[in-house]
């Protein structure tokens, strides 16, 4: 099976912009668990912008497919190392234990 051709910008540009936009879906879907409307609309209307250049990009060679599934993959696993951590209602903050 011969593989099509691969610009290596538009691959860097589709997986970057697909990690970017990977990140910016975490940061909405945090948005909306933590009920704020505004940055949920904000970090929504980024995701789409940032997936239409990927789509655009790779819609006219299956192979950016792999470059969208690394960027997006690599996009959420730094979003998620990189976001703040909200201490959860039923744990203690850290360092201090339940019978305090």
């Amino acid at each position: 099976m011969l593989l099509p051709s691969i610009d290596p910008w538009i691959a860097a540009g589709v997986a970057a912009t697909t990690a970017i936009a990977d990140a910016a879906y975490v940061m909405f879907t945090s948005a909306v668990a933590a009920r704020r409307r505004i940055s949920a609309a904000n970090w929504g209307g980024m995701v789409y912008l940032l997936s239409a250049f990927a789509v655009i990009s790779y819609a006219h060679s299956w192979v950016y497919v792999l470059f969208a599934g690394a960027g997006s993959w690599v996009g959420a696993y730094l979003s998620m190392t990189f976001l703040r951590r909200v201490p959860s209602l039923h744990q203690p903050p850290s360092g201090r234990s339940p019978t305090n």
